[in-house]
């Protein structure tokens, strides 16, 4: 029997009717809705489509997007805490630039900030000048008399040395049966300036064995005007602690007593004082000393409430026109609010245009070390990339951030 050709466009042919077309003989045109009105998927069960028989809305649609921000903030992390351990200067590589202040080599335009040599930024600069033991004695020492309050003396006059009890002591006739902070019944220096007492040491020596200051306590007051404890240790003495069990005691006639300032704070004193708890008088009133001597170095403090940085412009390998970075910081006083006590902006252009960032705090970077960040800021486009982090209502004491690294991201 003859085959019978069928030339009707007009014939529809429903899916029961192509059971099993090979995707692969479709390999030109177009199918519409109304060529196969009712194929099922399930029908094509063999062969490939061609790369242009798909659109890519329809690829597109079924893929979920990757977020590769938890990976570049773990490098960034990773690269920053490498760069510590080891000291590092600032360095770049091809999509990162990392600083983390071990010198001012990758910052610049420091405005009221300070880089310190304990690698972090802030608005606080402490210097230190002249060593009191560098000054010349010339003025005899003011003495107080024998039961009254106390004595006083104005610097340099604790250089002075005498083995003369009648010109040359410093007579001290009261004392404190427990240490109350304040000048009252103790020996007060005046600093004349203020001087950093950190590691420094203070020698004094006790008059004669009849009328020696068994136990005592130093003290000074800070540059903001405000008595407090000297802790130390030394010859004679346990710890400089505010306990009465742990004071510093000296027992013997002419005989050189000296506390070794702690470093575990900042003492920078405008004046100190020996305060006595106990004497031992046998038959001796002038209890007292006859020289005492400091080695502290004067200070310096500027203070600015606010202040910026930026680092030096890095060169991407291609046109950037988002960014983003990774910080580290430390509340060294008060808490200092992400945004608006510490800004961070970014720039693609060299600075010409910046973005601000809303950092997001991140899980601490290390023992009372910080961190945050920010990911994929928009920024107007261009290869010369640049930080800026900028500071605010900083206060000496009460509030103070100190910036210690900064990982770029681009």
């Amino acid at each position: 029997m003859a085959i019978i050709k069928i030339k009707n466009p007009a014939i529809d042919l429903d899916a029961a009717e192509i059971p099993n077309l090979d995707a692969g003989k479709i390999t030109s045109g177009s199918l519409g809705a109304d060529r196969i009105p009712n194929l099922s998927a399930d029908k094509i069960t063999t062969g490939t489509f061609a790369d242009a028989r798909l659109s890519q809305s329809s690829v597109q649609q079924y893929a979920s997007t990757f977020d590769d921000n938890k990976i570049v903030n773990d490098i960034s992390t990773l690269a920053l805490r490498q760069a510590s351990d080891e000291n590092k200067s600032a360095y770049n590589t091809n999509s990162q630039f990392v600083d983390v202040f071990q010198d001012a080599t990758g910052v610049t335009n420091l405005t009221n900030s300070f880089r310190n040599a304990n690698e972090y930024i802030n608005t606080v600069s402490e210097t230190l000048g002249t060593s009191i033991s560098d000054i010349t004695n010339s003025t005899t020492p003011e003495k107080g008399t024998n039961g009254t309050n106390s004595a006083y003396a104005t610097f340099p006059d604790f250089l002075f040395n005498s083995n003369d009890g009648n010109s040359g002591m410093w007579y001290i006739g009261q004392y404190n049966s427990s240490y109350t902070l304040g000048e009252t019944n103790s020996f007060v220096i005046d600093l004349n300036g203020n001087y950093l007492l950190n590691g420094c040491t203070i020698s004094w020596w006790s008059w004669n064995t009849a009328g020696r200051i068994n136990n005592h306590r130093w003290l000074y007051k800070d540059i903001s005007g405000n008595w407090q404890y000297l802790n130390g240790t030394g010859s004679n003495s346990a710890s400089g602690t505010s306990s009465s069990s742990s004071e510093l005691s000296g027992t013997n006639s002419d005989t050189q007593h000296t506390i070794t300032v702690n470093t575990d704070a900042t003492y920078a004193a405008q004046e100190i004082a020996l305060q006595p708890r106990t004497f031992y008088n046998n038959g001796n009133a002038n209890s007292g000393i006859y020289q005492i001597q400091i080695n502290a170095k004067s200070y310096t403090l500027t203070a600015n409430a606010t202040g910026s940085f930026e680092n030096n412009v890095i060169t991407a390998p291609s046109s950037v026109s988002e960014m983003g970075a990774i910080i580290t910081y430390q509340d060294n006083a008060g808490t200092n609010a992400l945004n608006t006590d510490i800004v961070l902006q970014l720039s693609a252009d060299g600075g010409s245009n910046y973005s601000t960032a809303t950092l997001t705090a991140l899980p601490d970077f290390s023992t009372g070390i910080k961190m945050a960040k920010v990911n994929d800021l928009a920024v107007t486009a261009g290869t010369q990339l640049k930080y800026k982090i900028s500071f605010a209502n900083q206060a000496s004491g009460s509030k103070e951030a100190r910036i210690r690294g900064v990982a770029l991201q681009y």
